[in-house]
């Protein structure tokens, strides 16, 4: 199995409880996530199988998006409710200092990764400190939030939309929402909704995964990794050249299939007898494409 399945990632599992039980599954070891969800946290988790770990990197670029409760007036050692509360605050602000709170972090935006992270410092990862009762120094980072919206506000419990950057703690976001009000804030759920292209709507539960696997029916959500790509130009070998393509080898445009008109740089991907090859960069001082990750 080659490939990509967006599964539903229920509360109560890690990112590598998910992997885990799909290993057993589908019988496959070559299995990797696209980025953790904490344990408590729901939603999309597209699984790499195969060949399709090699796009696992790949995903950490892609823009997300979640549906958030903040809980204000409280703040813990998680940054979400699952932590040791540390301090409680009546929430005395209307709903309109909330939104404009609220609406401040949209753009770019400096972040302190939370003690309770996979972050890691000096080749130690912060939440094995945390769990060792350390707190450290903490660089700050820059995030990017593309939206926020705020879908309903009932002091004091604020739910929010957000889509971000990579390396966006949501729950950070709603812990500084809360120091900006002067109240606290921490988060009290978490759903992700989309990766990239990957959405809700098209993800399955692990239950519902072995029923594919029962009724012989996985190819129906195996995706292939391509999807990955899709925002990229497509371009397809002449039949008597894919085997070149089969070596892994570089390509002339004079061996494609109508080719397009290629500027430096630029990445495509590499078709070849109804199969995709993998992704392909014109270099425009050899005037050939270069195999940059292949998947067959």
């Amino acid at each position: 199995m080659n490939g990509i399945i967006n599964i539903y990632k229920e509360a109560g599992y890690t990112s590598f409880d998910v992997v885990a039980k799909m290993r057993g599954i589908l019988k496959e070891r070559k299995i990797g996530h696209t980025g953790t969800l904490d344990p408590d946290a729901t939603g999309v988790l597209p699984v790499c199988i195969g060949n399709g770990t090699k796009l696992v990197e790949l995903f950490a670029d892609h823009e997300k998006e979640y549906i958030a409760e903040l809980q204000l007036g409280v703040a813990t050692d998680t940054q979400d409710m699952t932590g040791e509360i540390l301090k409680t605050s009546p929430v005395e602000v209307s709903e309109a200092q909330i939104a404009e709170a609220v609406m401040s972090f949209v753009g770019e935006c400096m972040q302190i990764p939370p003690m309770y992270s996979a972050v890691k410092i000096n080749g130690k990862k912060l939440y094995e400190l945390a769990r060792e009762g350390k707190e450290v120094e903490r660089e700050a980072r820059k995030v990017f939030f593309k939206e926020i919206e705020i879908l309903s506000i009932e002091i004091p419990v604020v739910k929010i939309r957000v889509v971000c950057s990579k390396g966006t703690y949501i729950r950070t976001l709603c812990n500084d929402i809360g120091e900006k009000l002067e109240c606290f804030g921490t988060m009290k759920s978490l759903l992700r909704t989309r990766v990239g292209d990957f959405t809700l709507e098209d993800a399955v539960t692990l239950e519902e995964l072995e029923r594919y696997r029962d009724a012989g029916e996985l190819a129906k959500i195996l995706l292939s990794p391509d999807r990955v790509f899709m925002h990229m130009p497509a371009v397809y070998a002449k039949p008597e050249n894919c085997k070149y393509l089969d070596n892994g080898n570089a390509m002339y445009p004079n061996m494609l299939e109508n080719p397009p008109y290629f500027k430096d740089g630029v990445e495509v991907r590499m078709y070849g007898n109804g199969k995709f090859y993998g992704i392909y960069q014109y270099v425009i001082d050899k005037k050939r494409l270069k195999p940059i990750k292949m998947f067959l």
